[in-house]
């Protein structure tokens, strides 16, 4: 099926491990070399020998492998998870897909010059850059010149709201108005914070639209009613990262866009779209054209691929406002100044490679598998004691993700998992893991009574997740709630 994830889904720790990678040679040598001999082995010119060329002076080769138990030597292989550990927290990272864990140690070796120098070294890593960027453009749908590069997906998250609001302090002048906007109850934390922030020192007024306890979306009528004469951003992430619930983002650009028209009319200030695809990418069709959207923002460690991102704008600084919130170098034509992680880009061009050919088998496979689960949890728990929260009436949701809570006391999610052996999985977002054992806001959002909200566990299924790990996953959840009865008892 094309699955490529470094076997991360079955006993993480037997074969894989996520920090198992490694530079070396291309051509065999057992340790990080990147100069070459006579025969072009490590061997025949140790590094560091009078022989061995600078890797500056001429052509060298390495990759990016996996090691082998014990390869490091005694003591010093890298932590991982047990060898009979099941890995079910794709919704929170990824690990590099081998082909793109190849790419990124390439470029690191291959493609080490400034892409800003005119040499053939700037000239190589420049062209790679290039072609990473028709391969995220290709993925989504774009043009390569609408792909700008970023740190990650907080990053492109930010720029879009600062852009809004500069975008918006130029189009109104100096009559004083406060910048509105509009986004959900939802929404990932780098999308809330900012906008408490920025109300908090009264730079701008945001509404928090709350999702439908029906539907479990942000209503496209509801966040219509939100909009007022100020209103310069709505952003609305496509997929949820918790429930999994796929957000009406095309319905709701086609409805501003013919707002937009109005209030042009009107001389009121085009209101900007924005979806955060952090997690749709990789699971399902995500395509720039049918969304409708002004900007899109990308985060590779969700697709298999490194911790950096991109976002998607439609004409930058032409069609679509794009403002930059650092200053430097040219590099990103201004928008995104610093020099470029060459060997990270390579990285998310390859993984966007994959994505193009295989989302669709990828998607068959998690939503097979993510299927048995939700029934095999149902043949061990009964339906009775089972609440899924990811289940909503007419909305679709990603193939991948399970939200679940075994009712009854003294099962709060955070206990189910320091019971289970297995399972490596959390109860919510990643980023909200120290909250102790509140529920997620994310649920009660959403509707769910709080003590379901309190149980609950997230799930979410990888490339390579088998039906096997998901009957291991059952057998251990079933012995931890059985041992938790059983503390309880006693």
């Amino acid at each position: 099926m094309g699955r490529g994830g470094c076997g991360a889904g079955r006993r993480a720790g037997a074969d894989w491990s996520p920090r198992g990678w490694r530079l070396r040679a291309a051509n065999g040598g057992g340790r990080h070399y990147c100069g070459r001999g006579a025969e072009g082995s490590p061997e025949a010119s140790p590094e560091g020998s009078p022989e061995a060329p600078h890797p500056a002076r001429g052509p060298h080769s390495c990759a990016l492998v996996p090691t082998a138990p014990g390869a490091m030597g005694a003591g010093t292989e890298p932590p991982g998870p047990a060898p009979s550990s099941v890995y079910l927290d794709y919704n929170a990272t990824t690990p590099l897909a081998p082909e793109v864990a190849q790419a990124l140690g390439d470029a690191a070796c291959q493609a080490w010059g400034n892409p800003s120098s005119a040499h053939p070294a700037g000239r190589k890593a420049k062209e790679l850059i290039a072609g990473a960027r028709e391969s995220l453009a290709r993925m989504v749908g774009g043009r390569p010149e609408d792909v700008i590069f970023t740190s990650g997906g907080t990053e492109a998250n930010n720029m879009v709201i600062h852009t809004a609001l500069r975008h918006f302090q130029e189009s109104k002048g100096q009559d004083g108005a406060t910048p509105h906007i509009v986004t959900s109850s939802v929404e990932h934390d780098s999308i809330r914070l900012p906008l408490e922030h920025l109300v908090k020192e009264s730079l701008a007024e945001a509404t928090f639209v709350p999702v439908s306890p029906r539907s479990g979306q942000a209503e496209v009528d509801d966040v219509l009613a939100a909009v007022r004469p100020t209103t310069c951003l709505v952003s609305i992430m496509l997929a949820n990262n918790e429930t999994g619930v796929i957000m009406p983002v095309s319905k709701l650009s086609q409805h501003i866009h013919v707002l937009n028209q109005k209030r042009v009319a009107e001389g009121l200030p085009r209101i900007l779209v924005h979806t955060d695809a952090a997690q749709m990418i990789g699971k399902g069709r995500v395509d720039v054209q049918e969304l409708g959207v002004d900007y899109l923002t990308i985060v590779g460690h969700k697709f298999y691929g490194p911790r950096i991102g991109a976002l998607y704008v439609r004409g930058p600084g032409t069609t679509t406002p794009l403002h930059p919130m650092l200053f430097g170098g040219g590099q990103e034509r201004s928008f995104r100044p610093g020099t470029e992680n060459t060997p990270m880009i390579a990285g998310l061009g390859k993984a966007a490679e994959l994505v193009s050919r295989n989302w669709e088998a990828y998607e068959a496979h998690m939503r097979d598998v993510r299927d048995y689960l939700e029934a095999r949890l149902e043949a061990s728990f009964g339906k009775q004691r089972l609440h899924f929260n990811s289940k909503f009436t007419g909305s679709k949701r990603l193939c991948n993700t399970c939200n679940f809570s075994i009712l009854g006391p003294g099962l709060q999610g955070r206990r189910v998992l320091a019971h289970c052996k297995t399972l490596l999985a959390s109860v919510g977002a990643a980023c909200h893991s120290e909250k102790g054992d509140r529920p997620s806001s994310i649920l009660l959002s959403c509707g769910i009574p709080y003590e379901v909200a309190q149980n609950a566990l997230r799930l979410s299924v990888g490339r390579d997740t088998t039906r096997a790990d998901v009957d291991l996953v059952v057998q251990d959840l079933v012995q931890a709630v059985a041992q938790l009865g059983e503390d309880g008892a006693s």
